[in-house]
C-alpha cells in the first residue's frame, strides 16, 4: 500500500519535498514524535507546507523561505489557500526578494507600527505633556483628543490615518457642533501628529491641507472708566472669595486663575516691602513673578479669612483654589447693572491700556503683566533679564491710585512722571 496513505505511520525528514497539491495536503499529518514539521514542495522548493502541534491541535500554514544575506526568513501564508495559490503567492514574495526586499522583515515592522494606535499614543503624548500645559488646557486637550471628536481614528494606526479620515472626522465636528468647535480640534489633532512626527511614530501629519474652520476673533473690549468703577462697587456689594478676587483683578491686571489659585504661602506680608510670588507652575509662560502689594491690595488679602487647614485664599476646595466662575460673575452682572456683555478677562486688557493712558510706558505694563513679548521677545529677551521692581512698583502705585479716584470719585493724589526729552 502507498505510503502517502498512511503518512503517519512513515516518518519523514523534516526536508522532504514532494508535489503538493490540492488532494495531497489534506491528508498530510505530523510523523510519529514529531511536533513540527515543513513538507517541502517539489515543483517550487522554497514554499512548504507546515503542520505543528499546538496543545490538542495541530496548526496548518502555507510557508515561504529565502534568505536576505546570512539570515535565513521564513514567512507563513494562509492555510485555507489552494496549492496553485500558495504557489502564486509564493512566486511573487521570491520576486520581491530577488529585487532586495525582505517582504517577512517588513511584515514584522507592520505589526509593531499597528501596535501604535491613534488611542493609545494619545495616553503617551497626554502624559508627555501633562507636566507642559496649564490644567485648564491639557483638560481641554484630553477632551478633545479622548472623546467622541475623533473616536471614530482611535483604533487606526497612526501612520495609517489619511487626510480623508480626519477631514470627515472634521465635518462631522461641525455640522454637529459648530464651525469654531471644529477649529480647535483640528488644531488638537495637528499638535498630537506633530509630536508623534518628532518621535517617529509617522511620517507626516494628515491634518495639514484639511479645512481649519472659522477661527474666534480676538476680543478688543476695554472697559471704560465708568464701567471699572460700577465693577468695584459691584464687587464690593457681592463680597464674599468672587467679589475679593474680582478687586485684585482689577488692581493687578493679573489672570483669573492666577488670582483664583492664591496660596497664603505665596505671599510675603512682613517684609518691609510686601510682595506675592506667581510660582512658575502656575504661571502661563511658567516663569515666576512677583508683584508688589499695594495697600489697597492688601486691604483686600487682609479681609480673606484665614483657614488653618488649607493654603489657599479662595474656593471651597483644599489646592484647587477658586472654581465657582459661573455663579460668582451672574451676581456681579445683577449688581454692576452694565447691561452689555464683558468678561473678566476684559479687566486684564483694560488695566494694560489704562495704564497707557496714565503714562505708565509699555515695557513697564509688559512687566507688570508677566508678558514675555515685545522688549523682551526674541534675541531682546535673551540678554534683557530686568523685572523692573522699581518701575512695576511705581506702575501699580499709579495705577491703584487711578482706581481709587475712580471709585471714590477724587482726583489722582500720584502725579506720573513725565520721561526726560531726548
Amino acid at each position: 500500500m502507498p505510503a502517502l496513505m498512511f503518512p503517519h505511520c512513515f516518518p519523514k525528514p523534516k526536508d522532504y519535498a514532494m508535489k503538493l497539491t490540492d488532494r495531497l495536503v489534506p491528508a498530510l499529518t505530523l510523523p510519529y514524535g514529531k511536533d513540527d514539521v515543513i513538507h517541502w514542495d517539489g515543483d517550487l522548493k522554497r514554499l512548504g507546507y507546515r503542520l505543528r502541534r499546538s496543545g490538542g491541535n495541530v496548526l496548518r500554514s502555507w510557508v515561504v523561505r529565502y534568505r536576505v544575506g546570512a539570515r535565513q526568513r521564513r514567512m507563513t501564508l494562509d492555510a485555507v489557500l489552494s496549492a496553485e495559490q500558495a504557489r502564486t503567492a509564493a512566486r511573487k514574495i521570491l520576486a520581491r526578494v530577488e529585487l532586495g526586499e525582505d517582504p517577512q522583515g517588513d511584515k514584522a515592522m507592520q505589526r509593531v507600527a499597528d501596535k501604535h494606535t491613534v488611542r493609545g499614543l494619545v495616553e503617551e503624548y497626554l502624559a508627555d505633556k501633562r507636566t507642559e500645559l496649564r490644567p485648564k488646557t491639557f483638560r481641554d486637550t484630553a477632551t478633545y483628543l479622548t472623546g467622541a471628536y475623533f473616536k471614530p481614528l482611535h483604533g487606526m494606526p497612526i501612520d495609517k490615518v489619511t487626510r480623508r479620515d480626519v477631514a470627515a472626522c472634521l465635518t462631522r465636528i461641525k455640522r454637529e457642533r459648530s464651525p469654531i468647535v471644529a477649529g480647535i480640534a483640528r488644531a488638537k489633532l495637528s499638535a498630537f501628529f506633530v509630536w508623534c512626527l518628532r518621535q517617529g511614530f509617522t511620517e507626516g501629519n494628515p491634518t495639514i491641507g484639511t479645512d481649519a474652520g472659522k477661527r474666534v476673533a480676538p476680543r478688543a473690549r476695554v472697559l471704560s472708566d465708568g464701567e471699572l468703577a460700577a465693577i468695584w462697587k459691584a464687587a464690593v456689594e457681592i463680597g464674599g472669595h468672587y467679589g475679593a478676587i474680582v478687586r485684585l483683578l482689577l488692581l493687578t491686571g493679573s489672570r483669573r486663575a492666577e488670582i483664583g489659585g492664591m496660596a497664603w504661602s505665596e505671599f510675603d506680608l512682613d517684609a518691609p516691602n510686601p510682595t506675592w510670588t506667581l510660582p512658575r507652575e502656575r504661571s502661563k509662560n511658567h516663569r515666576a513673578h512677583t508683584l508688589p502689594i499695594m495697600p489697597m491690595m492688601r486691604a483686600v488679602i487682609a479681609a480673606v479669612p484665614r483657614m488653618a487647614t488649607r493654603d489657599q485664599l479662595f474656593g471651597a476646595r483644599a489646592r484647587t483654589g477658586f472654581a465657582n466662575w459661573g455663579e460668582g460673575k451672574a451676581r456681579l452682572d445683577r449688581a454692576a447693572g452694565l447691561g452689555v456683555e464683558w468678561r473678566l478677562h476684559d479687566i486684564r486688557r483694560t488695566v494694560a491700556t489704562r495704564m497707557a493712558d496714565i503714562g505708565v510706558l509699555p515695557h513697564v505694563i509688559e512687566a507688570t503683566l508677566n508678558h514675555v513679548s515685545g522688549h523682551k521677545g526674541g534675541v531682546a529677551g535673551i540678554y534683557n533679564r530686568s523685572s523692573y521692581e522699581r518701575e512695576v512698583r511705581n506702575a501699580l502705585a499709579l495705577w491703584s491710585d487711578h482706581v481709587r479716584a475712580l471709585v471714590e470719585g477724587g482726583e489722582q493724589k500720584i502725579v506720573p512722571l513725565k520721561p526726560l526729552a531726548s
